[in-house]
């Protein structure tokens, strides 16, 4: 790591903040444990969650103004023709509810952060599930980073059935950039070995925690004389849940048990990592605990 925490002036980031662009209800299931098949609980469920915030994190660093996924789009709940129709639009029905309002866009909620949308510089994708790849339209001016892997698996056969809709996603006039872990050479992230300096500071790391989708991201943050943060996308809908190694019920579960264990040994190595996902009921709170500051938008 690149920044000391003898050296305050060091920190090259100036905010952590987190907005939520709507809300979303899932099947228990679906943030698990359970031993049930995919399929199975998805056609017999009959309980909903409550609503769970939709998440998006802001960082400003002196590089730019970076977020860690982009929500989902309120065309979704708008536009009938937004999601697959037949079978596949079927199974998006069964997995989520979504409810969003005008003023919980994310033009709207970097407003009230005092950002606007031509100042995101920097768009990390954890995934490219619709409520993570929602502010695409509007990021023109962004360069939008997801996993080799990840691009590899939109480009699959069948994307839609997997969850991935192309024609919300690869959009004319995004500048798209596509990273390969690549060795880190940090003890201090072991047990992951592999991954991408965001702007070759050590503050910002993209790690691999492949499972929910193959080519997951999520973002280590590292300031001098803070404690880190690592926002995980969808490894987890509970950061409670995960600190116990449980999994959710969407994935593949070798590759989950993986990521979460390789997470919660950097949770040991790290004192005071704090967990965000983008589904945690928590996360806003336990963000705000941990930099000290009051809840954001």
């Amino acid at each position: 790591m690149n920044i000391h925490a003898d050296d305050a002036s060091a920190d090259p980031i100036k905010r952590v903040s987190v907005i939520s662009t709507g809300t979303v209800a899932i099947r228990p299931e679906h943030v698990g444990p359970t031993w049930k098949n995919m399929y199975f609980w998805l056609f017999t469920s009959t309980r909903w969650t409550a609503p769970r915030p939709i998440n998006v994190y802001v960082i400003e660093h002196r590089d730019g103004v970076v977020l860690f996924d982009t929500g989902q789009d309120r065309a979704s709940v708008t536009d009938p023709g937004y999601f697959p129709g037949g079978l596949n639009g079927l199974v998006y029905s069964r997995l989520a509810k979504f409810a969003i309002e005008p003023d919980q866009t994310l033009t709207t909620g970097l407003s009230r952060l005092g950002y606007g949308i031509g100042d995101v510089d920097t768009a990390v994708i954890s995934h490219l599930h619709q409520d993570h790849i929602g502010g695409l339209p509007l990021l023109g001016g962004a360069e939008v980073i997801t996993s080799q892997a990840e691009w590899a698996s939109l480009h699959g056969p069948f994307p839609e059935a997997r969850g991935l809709m192309p024609s919300h996603i690869d959009l004319p006039g995004l500048k798209w950039r596509r990273v390969t872990p690549e060795p880190l050479g940090d003890p201090e992230v072991a047990p992951f070995t592999t991954g991408h300096d965001l702007f070759g500071d050590g503050s910002l790391l993209l790690l691999p925690t492949p499972g929910h989708t193959p080519g997951s991201l999520s973002m280590l943050v590292r300031r001098p004389g803070r404690p880190p943060l690592l926002m995980v996308g969808d490894l987890t809908y509970d950061a409670d849940l995960l600190a116990a190694g449980s999994l959710p019920g969407v994935g593949d579960k070798k590759q989950m048990r993986d990521a979460v264990g390789k997470v919660n040994a950097l949770r040991a190595k790290l004192p005071g990592l704090t967990v965000l996902a983008a589904h945690d009921p928590g996360a806003a709170g336990r963000l705000a605990e941990t930099l000290g500051e009051p809840r954001s938008a």
